[in-house]
């Protein structure tokens, strides 16, 4: 069949992207907290043998592609993988995966990055999956300082570390890698693990409700400076104007 940019659209917002000089497709298959258990594993086994050319490929952002999926059959291969616990996904101008490194097992890792990164995925890249932002968000879980997980080149970077007083996170903002890099700005005090979800969730806020559709995070930054970030992370004038901030169109430039 011969596709349209509709229907190549339509199914790249579920998580297909097209295979260069096919009308074939590899479809994301999206883990929790970054880790696969065997029966998903399986899963997605089956799933590239029924509806792919028999190939998985590995992501950077931990997610799982199954290859070669004919176009006609991917509402197919998506219904067929729910019934097995799978989750098409990771892509559009949204929250993307959640990776996380192995610092639950890892001996360097100061805490169990798994977990929040599980935390993480189920709160704001499934409870956030209607909310449409100016670009794409990135959160990375790093265990330490090694940053195995690259914590400051994403939008949204934890970094454990261990202190005399225990284990306390940088928090880095606004970090890019590809074409334009860009090093997060980590924030001027390491902070405790209960303020780490809030602080995720008013950067979100701020993001959506300053950047330019199709800006990133440290794109607006630059623009707006770090201090108007910083100020706005330390207050609550976020989240009390949360519904308000989700409800209003996304800004465009002038």
């Amino acid at each position: 069949m011969a596709l349209t940019q509709t229907d190549i659209a339509r199914v790249k917002a579920l998580g297909f992207l097209r295979n260069r000089g096919t009308e074939l497709f590899s479809g994301r298959i999206v883990p929790a907290g970054g880790v696969f258990t065997v029966e998903e594993l399986a899963a997605a086994a089956e799933l590239a043998a029924r509806f792919g050319n028999g190939k998985v490929a590995p992501t950077t952002r931990m997610t799982l592609e199954i290859v070669g999926i004919p176009y006609e059959q991917i509402d197919q291969a998506i219904a067929f993988g729910e019934a097995l616990g799978l989750r098409f996904g990771g892509t559009g101008a949204k929250v993307r995966p959640v990776t996380a490194c192995k610092g639950t097992t890892c001996v360097f890792g100061s805490y169990d990055t798994q977990a929040l990164g599980r935390e993480i995925h189920q709160r704001y890249y499934l409870g956030w999956d209607k909310v449409a932002l100016p670009h794409k968000f990135k959160i990375a879980v790093g265990g330490c300082p090694n940053s195995c997980i690259k914590p400051s080149l994403n939008d949204f970077g934890i970094e454990g570390r261990r202190t005399p007083e225990g284990v306390r996170y940088q928090i880095y903002v606004g970090g890019t890698w590809g074409r334009h890099t860009r090093v997060g700005d980590p924030l001027p005090r390491l902070v405790e693990q209960e303020e780490i979800l809030p602080l995720l969730e008013k950067t979100l806020l701020w993001f959506r409700e300053n950047a330019f559709q199709r800006e990133r995070l440290g794109a607006a930054i630059d623009r707006l400076g770090t201090a108007a970030l910083l100020s706005a992370l330390e207050g609550d004038g976020l989240p009390a104007r949360r519904e308000a901030i989700l409800a209003a169109p996304l800004k465009q430039r002038p």
